[in-house]
């Protein structure tokens, strides 16, 4: 069992039932990463700066240091990278947030349709094996949802981060963690306590060895 999920739950007994649910999710992403594959994220307004975070968090050391193996950095210094370059590179989770930038969803928004900004994204940089992580609170976001059946048709894996009500996502998503709250603000309190223990549980298996 995952170490970081274990603690969340201690620390937030709500979240017991979301358990297995937490586990499988960073199955999920554990074993897309060692395929060689990625994590993209997806959300709207609250949930649009948690897709930005979860990435964040991926993306360079969070709580372990993921310093470069010795032949990478021999390798950097070989090119002519400075040595302070060299030493403050980090490991990488390969991940990309969908809501980030104006040029592209501006203009797909203008030129074809709001509700397919993420979907177009995940047609284009999706493949087979990658995972879709989404977060809305309601669960119904449109937008949200296309990207998810785009996701589904490329065979690639999905997790969807939700409040307690019946929702649309449920049907789209292979893992469904539905936090048991209700209302828009306290679904998204409780969504940062379980995307940040998936990041560091997912970061120990991948980066953990000897630790």
């Amino acid at each position: 069992m995952g170490i970081y999920v274990d603690q969340c739950i201690a620390r937030l007994p709500q979240l017991a039932p979301q358990m297995d649910a937490m586990e499988a999710a960073v199955e999920m992403i554990v074993a897309a990463i060692l395929r060689g594959n990625k994590v993209m994220t997806c959300g709207n307004g609250g949930s649009a700066a948690d897709a930005e975070h979860i990435v964040a968090e991926l993306m360079k050391g969070f709580l372990l240091p993921r310093k470069l193996p010795p032949d990478v950095v021999r390798r950097l210094r070989e090119s002519g990278c400075p040595e302070e370059l060299a030493c403050a590179l980090q490991q990488g989770i390969p991940a990309i947030s969908l809501v980030g930038g104006v040029a592209l969803p501006t203009a797909f928004a203008n030129d074809v349709k709001p509700e397919y900004v993420f979907a177009q994204q995940v047609y284009a940089l999706g493949h087979e094996g990658d995972v879709l992580l989404a977060l809305s609170t309601s669960g119904n976001s449109p937008n949200v949802l296309a990207a998810l059946q785009v996701a589904r048709a490329l065979g690639m894996g999905s997790i969807g981060l939700t409040g307690g009500r019946p929702c649309a996502m449920a049907d789209l998503v292979e893992v469904h963690i539905a936090v048991a709250e209700t209302e828009t603000a306290r679904i998204q309190e409780l969504h940062l306590p379980v995307y940040h223990a998936l990041c560091a549980d997912v970061e120990r298996q991948l980066f953990g060895e000897g630790e």
